[in-house]
């Protein structure tokens, strides 16, 4: 269900989103509604790992990695 929705923003603002509206062939409603969507879908999405984040998680193993050297010398270069 739609609701109306009244903003206060400046006009100049208001007249360059038009126009960049029009060019991308959609309406200014349609680019808000979008943003606002994108924008509380990645707070809830904060946490989490996408899926193929996690099909891709331990595919590429190296040869011949010291990964206890590695770390140490990581910490001994950043504390030392």
């Amino acid at each position: 269900m739609k609701a109306k929705l009244t903003l206060k923003i400046d006009k100049s603002t208001i007249e360059k989103a038009k126009k960049y509206a029009r060019e991308k062939d959609t309406s200014l409603s349609k680019m808000i509604e979008n943003y606002l969507q994108a924008l509380t879908n990645k707070q809830e999405d904060d946490d989490e790992v996408s899926p193929l984040v996690k099909s891709l998680t331990g595919v590429i193993k190296p040869i011949d990695f010291d990964y206890k050297k590695s770390y140490t010398s990581c910490l001994a270069n950043k504390y030392i």
